[in-house]
Protein backbone atom coordinates (compact mmCIF):
# COMPACT_ATOMS: atom_id res chain seq x y z
CA UNK A 1 0.00 0.00 0.00
CA UNK A 2 1.29 3.08 -1.21
CA UNK A 3 1.60 6.19 1.44
CA UNK A 4 -1.06 8.72 1.80
CA UNK A 5 -0.18 11.88 0.46
CA UNK A 6 0.86 14.70 2.45
CA UNK A 7 -1.55 17.97 2.32
CA UNK A 8 0.15 20.96 1.44
CA UNK A 9 -0.61 22.02 5.01
CA UNK A 10 2.03 19.51 6.24
CA UNK A 11 4.26 19.48 3.67
CA UNK A 12 4.93 23.50 4.82
CA UNK A 13 4.30 22.96 8.89
CA UNK A 14 7.74 20.06 7.95
CA UNK A 15 9.62 22.20 6.09
CA UNK A 16 9.14 25.12 7.92
CA UNK A 17 10.07 23.12 10.80
CA UNK A 18 12.98 21.72 9.16
CA UNK A 19 14.61 24.92 8.21
CA UNK A 20 14.19 26.13 11.96
CA UNK A 21 16.56 23.24 13.20
CA UNK A 22 19.10 24.20 9.85
CA UNK A 23 19.20 27.89 10.83
CA UNK A 24 19.67 27.60 14.84
CA UNK A 25 23.62 27.22 13.37
CA UNK A 26 23.28 31.03 11.93
CA UNK A 27 23.80 33.44 14.45
CA UNK A 28 21.86 35.83 12.11
CA UNK A 29 18.21 35.01 10.47
CA UNK A 30 19.06 38.48 8.68
CA UNK A 31 22.38 37.39 7.37
CA UNK A 32 21.26 34.09 6.75
CA UNK A 33 18.23 35.40 4.41
CA UNK A 34 20.82 37.34 2.82
CA UNK A 35 23.08 34.83 2.10
CA UNK A 36 20.45 32.66 0.14
CA UNK A 37 19.02 35.42 -1.57
CA UNK A 38 15.76 35.54 -0.18
CA UNK A 39 13.79 38.64 1.48
CA UNK A 40 13.92 38.59 5.20
CA UNK A 41 9.87 38.75 5.29
CA UNK A 42 9.87 36.08 2.87
CA UNK A 43 12.15 33.63 4.72
CA UNK A 44 10.24 34.21 8.30
CA UNK A 45 6.78 33.35 6.39
CA UNK A 46 9.04 29.73 5.99
CA UNK A 47 9.87 29.26 8.61
CA UNK A 48 6.42 30.01 10.59
CA UNK A 49 5.05 26.94 7.64
CA UNK A 50 2.83 29.82 5.98
CA UNK A 51 4.28 29.69 2.66
CA UNK A 52 6.19 27.08 0.39
CA UNK A 53 9.08 28.10 -1.92
CA UNK A 54 9.26 28.09 -5.48
CA UNK A 55 10.81 25.15 -7.13
CA UNK A 56 14.11 27.03 -7.61
CA UNK A 57 14.32 28.52 -4.43
CA UNK A 58 14.29 24.99 -2.61
CA UNK A 59 16.62 24.09 -5.00
CA UNK A 60 18.76 27.14 -3.63
CA UNK A 61 18.17 26.26 -0.27
CA UNK A 62 18.97 22.38 -0.33
CA UNK A 63 22.33 23.32 -2.27
CA UNK A 64 23.22 26.05 0.58
CA UNK A 65 22.53 23.03 3.57
CA UNK A 66 23.62 20.40 1.45
CA UNK A 67 20.48 18.58 1.92
CA UNK A 68 18.06 16.93 -0.44
CA UNK A 69 13.96 17.50 -1.03
CA UNK A 70 13.50 15.05 1.64
CA UNK A 71 13.09 18.26 3.51
CA UNK A 72 9.59 18.34 2.90
CA UNK A 73 8.66 14.74 3.91
CA UNK A 74 11.28 13.99 7.04
CA UNK A 75 12.31 15.72 10.18
CA UNK A 76 15.82 17.18 9.06
CA UNK A 77 17.64 14.99 11.83
CA UNK A 78 16.70 11.66 10.19
CA UNK A 79 17.76 12.72 6.90
CA UNK A 80 21.25 13.98 8.00
CA UNK A 81 21.80 10.74 10.39
CA UNK A 82 25.00 9.67 8.65
CA UNK A 83 27.15 7.79 10.94
CA UNK A 84 29.85 9.78 12.07
CA UNK A 85 33.56 8.30 11.75
CA UNK A 86 34.83 10.89 14.21
CA UNK A 87 32.52 9.45 17.16
CA UNK A 88 32.86 5.65 16.02
CA UNK A 89 34.80 3.22 18.06
CA UNK A 90 38.04 3.15 15.95
CA UNK A 91 39.03 6.93 16.25
CA UNK A 92 36.64 8.56 19.16
CA UNK A 93 39.77 7.91 21.35
CA UNK A 94 42.26 9.28 19.15
CA UNK A 95 40.17 12.11 16.90
CA UNK A 96 37.40 12.12 18.40
CA UNK A 97 38.81 12.92 21.68
CA UNK A 98 40.00 16.54 19.99
CA UNK A 99 37.36 17.49 18.58
CA UNK A 100 34.52 17.37 21.57
CA UNK A 101 37.19 18.69 24.07
CA UNK A 102 37.69 22.05 22.13
CA UNK A 103 36.56 24.76 24.49
CA UNK A 104 35.27 28.09 23.18
CA UNK A 105 37.87 29.45 25.73
CA UNK A 106 40.10 28.18 23.69
CA UNK A 107 38.57 28.88 20.08
CA UNK A 108 35.76 30.62 20.08
CA UNK A 109 32.80 30.68 17.25
CA UNK A 110 32.63 33.62 15.13
CA UNK A 111 33.69 34.71 12.32
CA UNK A 112 37.78 35.03 11.61
CA UNK A 113 39.92 36.88 9.19
CA UNK A 114 42.58 35.17 8.16
CA UNK A 115 45.77 35.93 6.30
CA UNK A 116 48.75 34.01 4.46
CA UNK A 117 51.49 34.05 1.66
CA UNK A 118 50.10 32.91 -1.65
CA UNK A 119 51.16 28.93 -2.46
CA UNK A 120 51.74 30.13 -6.18
CA UNK A 121 53.03 33.61 -6.26
CA UNK A 122 55.77 34.43 -3.13
CA UNK A 123 55.34 38.01 -3.89
CA UNK A 124 51.15 37.79 -3.79
CA UNK A 125 49.88 37.31 -0.04
CA UNK A 126 45.81 36.16 -0.27
CA UNK A 127 43.32 37.87 2.81
CA UNK A 128 39.62 35.92 3.53
CA UNK A 129 37.17 35.12 6.25
CA UNK A 130 36.02 31.79 7.79
CA UNK A 131 32.92 31.12 10.25
CA UNK A 132 33.39 28.71 13.15
CA UNK A 133 30.33 27.29 14.30
CA UNK A 134 29.87 23.92 17.06
CA UNK A 135 27.27 21.57 16.43
CA UNK A 136 26.74 18.31 18.80
CA UNK A 137 29.87 18.98 20.45
CA UNK A 138 32.02 18.96 17.54
CA UNK A 139 33.92 22.57 16.11
CA UNK A 140 33.56 23.19 12.30
CA UNK A 141 34.89 25.58 10.32
CA UNK A 142 33.31 27.04 6.98
CA UNK A 143 34.43 30.10 4.05
CA UNK A 144 34.73 30.31 0.48
CA UNK A 145 37.96 30.11 -1.81
CA UNK A 146 38.45 33.37 -3.21
CA UNK A 147 37.34 33.72 -6.83
CA UNK A 148 41.16 34.86 -8.17
CA UNK A 149 42.41 32.12 -6.55
CA UNK A 150 40.42 29.57 -8.16
CA UNK A 151 40.62 31.23 -11.27
CA UNK A 152 44.39 31.45 -10.68
CA UNK A 153 44.46 27.44 -10.92
CA UNK A 154 42.15 27.23 -13.65
CA UNK A 155 39.38 26.13 -11.49
CA UNK A 156 35.18 26.35 -11.02
CA UNK A 157 34.87 30.40 -9.67
CA UNK A 158 31.17 29.16 -8.70
CA UNK A 159 29.60 29.82 -5.43
CA UNK A 160 29.21 26.24 -5.31
CA UNK A 161 32.61 25.46 -5.93
CA UNK A 162 34.38 28.00 -4.21
CA UNK A 163 32.83 26.62 -0.64
CA UNK A 164 35.13 24.77 1.96
CA UNK A 165 34.06 22.93 5.14
CA UNK A 166 36.13 21.62 7.96
CA UNK A 167 36.55 20.12 11.33
CA UNK A 168 38.98 21.54 14.14
CA UNK A 169 40.85 20.03 16.98
CA UNK A 170 42.17 20.24 20.45
CA UNK A 171 45.83 20.32 20.19
CA UNK A 172 48.61 20.10 23.09
CA UNK A 173 49.46 23.72 22.13
CA UNK A 174 47.11 25.01 20.09
CA UNK A 175 44.33 23.74 17.73
CA UNK A 176 44.38 22.12 14.26
CA UNK A 177 41.81 22.41 11.40
CA UNK A 178 41.37 19.85 8.35
CA UNK A 179 39.59 21.44 5.88
CA UNK A 180 38.26 20.08 2.30
CA UNK A 181 36.26 21.55 -0.66
CA UNK A 182 32.98 19.72 -1.99
CA UNK A 183 33.92 16.26 -2.77
CA UNK A 184 37.19 16.45 -1.08
CA UNK A 185 38.82 17.81 -4.56
CA UNK A 186 41.29 19.65 -2.79
CA UNK A 187 42.19 19.53 1.46
CA UNK A 188 44.57 21.41 3.87
CA UNK A 189 45.56 20.84 6.74
CA UNK A 190 46.07 23.97 8.92
CA UNK A 191 48.01 24.70 12.59
CA UNK A 192 47.38 27.29 14.57
CA UNK A 193 48.27 28.38 18.63
CA UNK A 194 47.40 32.27 20.05
CA UNK A 195 49.56 35.08 20.50
CA UNK A 196 49.60 37.85 23.22
CA UNK A 197 47.56 40.78 21.70
CA UNK A 198 45.57 43.52 23.26
CA UNK A 199 42.44 42.01 22.56
CA UNK A 200 43.98 38.30 22.82
CA UNK A 201 42.36 37.53 19.69
CA UNK A 202 45.25 36.61 17.31
CA UNK A 203 46.41 33.37 16.35
CA UNK A 204 49.18 32.01 14.21
CA UNK A 205 50.49 29.17 12.56
CA UNK A 206 50.94 27.46 8.93
CA UNK A 207 48.85 26.15 6.25
CA UNK A 208 49.75 23.08 4.51
CA UNK A 209 47.93 22.11 0.66
CA UNK A 210 47.99 18.62 -0.25
CA UNK A 211 49.11 18.51 -3.30
CA UNK A 212 52.61 17.12 -5.36
CA UNK A 213 55.90 17.96 -4.60
CA UNK A 214 56.41 20.50 -7.52
CA UNK A 215 58.74 23.37 -8.35
CA UNK A 216 56.32 25.64 -8.67
CA UNK A 217 54.69 26.75 -5.76
CA UNK A 218 54.83 26.06 -1.90
CA UNK A 219 53.83 23.63 -0.06
CA UNK A 220 53.73 24.98 3.32
CA UNK A 221 53.21 28.65 4.17
CA UNK A 222 52.51 30.96 7.93
CA UNK A 223 49.23 31.37 8.35
CA UNK A 224 47.23 34.29 10.88
CA UNK A 225 44.27 34.36 12.35
CA UNK A 226 42.04 37.33 13.63
CA UNK A 227 38.58 36.43 15.72
CA UNK A 228 35.98 39.42 14.39
CA UNK A 229 33.13 37.48 17.16
CA UNK A 230 29.94 37.98 15.47
CA UNK A 231 30.74 41.82 14.06
CA UNK A 232 28.60 41.42 10.66
CA UNK A 233 30.41 44.82 9.84
CA UNK A 234 33.37 43.75 10.08
CA UNK A 235 32.70 40.32 8.56
CA UNK A 236 31.66 42.28 5.80
CA UNK A 237 34.57 44.26 5.44
CA UNK A 238 36.91 41.55 5.41
CA UNK A 239 34.51 39.97 2.55
CA UNK A 240 35.24 43.26 0.43
CA UNK A 241 38.73 42.62 0.57
CA UNK A 242 38.66 39.02 0.10
CA UNK A 243 41.52 37.90 -2.28
CA UNK A 244 45.45 38.46 -3.46
CA UNK A 245 46.86 41.36 -2.20
CA UNK A 246 50.05 42.87 -1.63
CA UNK A 247 52.61 42.57 1.30
CA UNK A 248 51.84 46.95 2.03
CA UNK A 249 47.93 45.75 1.75
CA UNK A 250 48.23 43.94 4.78
CA UNK A 251 47.20 44.51 8.46
CA UNK A 252 50.37 45.79 10.36
CA UNK A 253 49.76 42.91 13.15
CA UNK A 254 48.85 40.03 10.31
CA UNK A 255 52.18 41.65 8.64
CA UNK A 256 54.10 40.91 11.72
CA UNK A 257 53.15 37.70 12.82
CA UNK A 258 53.88 36.57 8.82
CA UNK A 259 56.97 37.58 9.38
CA UNK A 260 57.12 38.08 5.34
CA UNK A 261 60.83 38.89 4.90
CA UNK A 262 61.56 35.41 6.91
CA UNK A 263 61.26 31.82 5.25
CA UNK A 264 59.20 29.28 6.92
CA UNK A 265 60.87 26.89 9.02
Amino acid sequence: MSATPKKPSELRSMFGANLCSLAKGYPSISELSRQLGINRTQFNRYLSGESFPRPDVLARICAFFDIDARVLLEPVHRIQSVPDPISGNFLTDFVGAGTHNLSEETFPNGFYKFSRRSFLEADQFLQGLVYVKRSKGNTFIRGYEAKAAMGAQGLNETHRAREFRGLILQQEEGVAAFVSRRNSMTSSFNYLHRVTSFENNFWVGYATRTVRESLMGDRVTRLVFEHLGHDFGKARETTANTGYCSVSDLNAFHKRLLQPDDPFR
